[in-house]
């Protein structure tokens, strides 16, 4: 199969998208049909059709449990990395803990990471400019799931020092494409620590 008609395949509806984003984002997880229509609010006909398109093109795997059909994300799938960290780093950002990161005042740079992009990294956010520690702790506590978060908050100063001495942790979560970056108002002084 093709990667185009696969691409085709995964986002043409809005009740597949809900799907991915549920397996993808819980991808130990396993689901019966009937449980899938009352955590997405979709008809149940929908839920079937879709599940049979992504089993089709081999994203989700079934197997037959007490007498109820369970489906689960394939993690050996070839796109399986790819899409979880998109479909992590959509959700994601657009939490409303992210968000309230994102307006803090005298915040340079937020870049999501780790359990926020579905990646494995030391940190799971990054935090650049003058921002105090137990308001992180607080904003994290506000969603159980992302309570145990390890995060890093520097000074511009210190960041931007780190860089220019090409601090492996600095740098490597920094450069690896899969992070996001929300707010970067300091490029221009990255740029100049990076040479």
């Amino acid at each position: 199969m093709s990667s185009v008609v696969i691409l085709k395949a995964l986002f043409s509806s809005q009740t597949r998208v809900k799907l991915l984003s549920t397996f993808l984002l819980n991808p130990e997880r396993e689901y019966f049909i009937r449980e899938l229509t009352r955590v997405l609010n979709e008809q149940i006909n929908s839920i079937r059709r879709e599940l049979e398109n992504l089993r089709k093109i081999g994203l989700v795997k079934a197997r037959h449990r007490n007498r109820k059909k369970y489906y689960r994300i394939d993690q050996d799938f070839f796109l399986y990395v790819d899409l979880r960290s998109l479909f992590s780093k959509v959700v994601q950002g657009e939490s409303p803990l992210v968000n309230s990161v994102r307006n803090l005042a005298n915040v340079e740079l937020v870049l999501l990471a780790g359990a926020f992009c579905g990646t494995e990294s030391k940190v799971d956010l990054l935090i650049v400019g003058d921002v105090q520690r137990e308001l992180i702790e607080v904003l994290l506590l506000q969603d159980r799931n992302l309570k145990d978060s390890k995060y890093s908050i520097f000074s511009k100063a210190d960041f931007l020092y780190r860089l220019s001495l090409k601090d492996r942790f600095v740098t490597d979560i920094l450069n690896d494409p899969r992070h996001l970056l929300i707010v970067n108002t300091i490029q221009k002084e990255i740029e100049e620590a990076k040479r």
